[in-house]
């Protein structure tokens, strides 16, 4: 019999962790939250001082019951739940699940943390017992509830004055806001023309090199200080009689600093901008490396917890680190002293360590036999950030090279070398902005030397709108104004695309029709509750909780009574012909009645106002429709460009040379997975897209082999029955999970807990109608996959 039951949230952590501790100690897994608000009105009691009403889930009974029995005979209870808000209250709600009070005796209850499952570190933990911190339980509470009463409340407003089934969320909508308003920046935007000069020159020595004329008569040019074709050419003429000396030659030292290691939202940034990954891609595979891999001494844990608003790194982090950069790069790389960051988090009791390697002697070389593809380049990430994190600043020799062209211009030139590339050799950060021409290399050159002129190149430019957001710098934005937590950004943008209020194409958003009536919806009668300013405040106040500055309940209070009134308002105020209609100067060519923009499933489209008597429609008309937009692929049938055009099923390539040519590809190609299909055995799978725009994976050798999967294959085999492959889905009530695709083999595991289980029930309670059409439908589908 265990003496001691140590509860977590997944099964794979289980594992690694029971084989750390002995025979002494039982580790099972509460498969994440385990009670939660239902999904019905109701479910706070606003009148009794917003009491929460729990339950558990229906899909947690069964190891809630599993505990129970576990906990009955075992000595002591240790709730090992993550170390944040969330993993706080889940172990609370096991307590109350368990019927267990905390300050039991029989079992006692204790309270574990830790950052990296590893041997020493849980040891070290269990060592080391402390209690539930009731003001992280009470925070994370506050939050729950917040977005029930705005969800529960504001969601079936939009049901009555947009469409049913759409939702509003207290960041989602926010979020939804930026992407709208940055989509109308780019639709208000005037490009404005500008004009540069430049002069092709060469040395003495016949080395060439360019400058940017940058002074004219005294004075310095600003971007928009030659505005048209004919003020270019008057100074091209102008220039064209002078000669070129070098007036004057300024050199300097700059030194470039490592960026930090990474939090959870520098990791989900860097990931989107240098793998690829979206950010529920990269918490599922880092939540795989925090849990445990066998690497060939058993399983442990990779990198420490990944959820995480801190930077800094400990003493025994910074001093392997410092080890293996002298081995591995020399002792020139290598810190005296560490470097210490500061921390911009101001909730110390999440400020734990910044998400690193747990042991930096863990190469990606020496760990990549052992890894997917996938978990490498993610490990690899992290571990590259956090050795560059304690290397030698970057030594770089600039060089700026004044030029004068008679008495009334001077150009400029810049160069820089790097002299010592210090963390430069390792690492070098990524950024959401267009990429500048790197500079490079100036000949030797001296004051007043001659220089001869070979060319002056006047060039066009237009200013560019404001680019719309991908993952990476939506992410990058939340962060800066303080809206959310970096763990739930995943969630937030999924839910964005799910609910088509944006799609992602090429990994930046586009708002759809729907996202933008509901954004402007709730900007024009809601402004206060979609402010960054407000969002931002309360969770400031959602901090002020879990560091016990400030009481949940009042909080609540003070956001509620005037939510409330404002909506109740708004019911009686606002119809839906207002929301959803937009007038025309046309007529219907039919009755002659005013033709009217109408939000349809499919987006917008004109309509008569005289329905239903007059049922006249007809799409958007071209002036505001896209124009077909020239793409950089040739076609390969007949040489001429490709055209990006949009079709009943989205965008797709045609060729402009239509009609003569009629061919038309995909606008995403098939990928090609490098995993073989597992029916054939000659062929591989790739990623394709179905008419209807969503995913699936198909074989290559299609139609002589039509196997097919909805859900993304892994190329790791069953477990239980040895099938070559298994297949991740993500679900709202199952989370992440990893299951064979084989007929009759029901292996499954969890690799990332359902963030929002709560909605489950609601799933469950659907009329059985419903559910049997939804059935048909996916057949459906399924027959249209298997035709591709």
């Amino acid at each position: 019999m265990a003496k001691s039951l140590v509860i977590v949230e997944s099964p794979a952590k289980a594992k690694t962790i029971e084989k750390f501790l002995g025979k002494d100690y039982r580790v099972l897994a509460s498969y994440g939250h385990v009670r939660a608000l239902p999904s019905k009105q109701g479910s706070v009691d606003v009148a009794r001082d917003f009491e929460p009403r729990y339950h558990v889930l229906p899909e947690s009974r069964k190891h809630v019951e599993a505990l129970k029995k576990e906990a009955s005979r075992s000595r002591e209870i240790i709730l090992a739940t993550d170390p944040d808000r969330e993993g706080e209250a889940i172990a609370w709600h096991l307590l109350q699940a368990l019927g267990i009070e905390e300050q039991s005796k029989s079992p006692e209850v204790k309270r574990v943390v830790f950052h990296e499952i590893t041997k020493g570190a849980i040891q070290k933990a269990i060592s080391q017992p402390g209690q539930i911190s009731r003001e992280l339980v009470d925070a994370q509470q506050a939050r729950a509830i917040l977005d029930y009463l705005v969800g529960f409340n504001l969601s079936p407003f939009l049901w009555k004055k947009i469409r049913y089934g759409l939702s509003a969320g207290r960041v989602q909508s926010v979020a939804l806001r930026l992407i709208c308003e940055r989509e109308k920046e780019i639709e208000a935007f005037v490009p404005r023309e500008y004009w540069s000069i430049e002069a092709l020159l060469e040395s003495a020595a016949g080395k060439a090199f360019r400058a940017r004329l940058t002074v004219v008569d005294g004075t310095k040019l600003d971007k928009f200080a030659i505005g048209d074709e004919a003020r270019a050419t008057q100074l091209v003429d102008a220039i064209a009689s002078e000669n070129f000396r070098v007036a004057e030659i300024t050199r300097s030292e700059k030194r470039r600093n490592p960026s930090p290691p990474f939090t959870t939202s520098t990791l989900q940034q860097e990931a989107s901008r240098k793998l690829g990954f979206s950010a529920r891609k990269t918490m599922t595979v880092a939540q795989k490396l925090y849990e445990g891999i066998d690497v060939g001494d058993g399983a442990s844990g990779l990198i420490t917890y990944m959820r995480t608003d801190s930077v800094a790194l400990s003493n025994e982090a910074t001093s392997e680190a410092r080890k293996v950069i002298t081995f591995l790069f020399g002792a020139e790389y290598a810190l005296e002293n560490p470097r210490v960051f500061k921390n911009k988090s101001k909730n110390a009791q999440e400020a734990h360590e910044a998400i690193r390697p747990t042991s930096i002697a863990n190469t990606p070389e020496k760990v990549k036999p052992y890894l997917s593809s996938d978990q490498y380049r993610l490990y690899q990430l992290i571990w590259k950030r956090t050795v560059a994190s304690q290397m030698t600043p970057a030594i770089l020799d600039a060089t700026t090279v004044d030029i004068a062209a008679g008495d009334r211009f001077v150009f400029r030139a810049t160069g820089q070398v790097i002299r010592f590339p210090g963390f430069m050799k390792l690492y070098i950060e990524g950024t959401d902005e267009a990429e500048e021409e790197q500079e490079g290399t100036l000949p030797a050159l001296e004051e007043g030397e001659a220089v001869r002129r070979e060319a002056i190149i006047p060039e066009q430019h237009f200013t560019q709108p404001p680019p719309r957001y991908t993952e990476a710098s939506l992410v990058k934005t939340l962060e800066e104004y303080g809206i959310g937590r970096p763990s739930t950004y995943a969630s937030i943008m999924n839910t964005l695309v799910v609910r088509k209020y944006a799609r992602l194409e090429k990994r930046t958003f586009y708002p759809e029709d729907v996202g933008r009536v509901v954004s402007d919806l709730l900007v024009t009668h809601f402004p206060k509750y979609v402010d960054y300013e407000f969002t931002a405040k309360l969770e400031e106040d959602l901090d002020a909780v879990s560091r016990g500055e400030e009481r949940w309940r009042p909080l609540l209070r003070e956001f509620w009574d005037p939510f409330i009134g404002l909506l109740k308002s708004k019911e009686k105020e606002v119809s839906k012909e207002d929301v959803t209609t937009e007038k025309t100067d046309r007529n219907c060519p039919e009755c002659g009645k005013p033709l009217v923009v109408k939000l349809g499933r499919a987006g917008k489209f004109l309509a008569c106002s005289g329905f239903p008597e007059c049922r006249y429609t007809e799409p958007l008309s071209a002036e505001e429709r896209e124009e077909p937009v020239v793409s950089e692929e040739k076609c390969d049938k007949c040489g001429a460009p490709m055209l990006i055009k949009e079709g009943r099923y989205g965008k797709y390539l045609a060729c402009s040379g239509y009609p003569a040519c009629r061919n038309i590809q995909p606008l995403v190609k098939p990928k090609s997975l490098g995993i073989t299909c597992p029916e054939c055995r000659e062929g591989e799978l790739m990623e394709k897209k179905s008419r209807y725009g969503k995913i699936f994976y198909s074989c290559n050798r299609y139609p002589k082999c039509k196997y097919a999967l909805w859900d993304m294959p892994v190329e790791e085999p069953c477990p239980t029955c040895r099938f070559p492959l298994t297949v991740e889905k993500t679900t709202k009530r199952e989370g992440t999970v990893r299951k064979c695709p084989k007929e009759g083999c029901d292996w499954k595991v969890v690799l990332l807990a359902p963030e929002k289980p709560a909605k489950a029930e609601a799933a469950e309670k659907k009329p059985p109608a419903k559910k049997a059409a939804t059935t048909k439908k996916a057949a459906a589908k399924g027959k249209t996959a298997g035709k591709k």
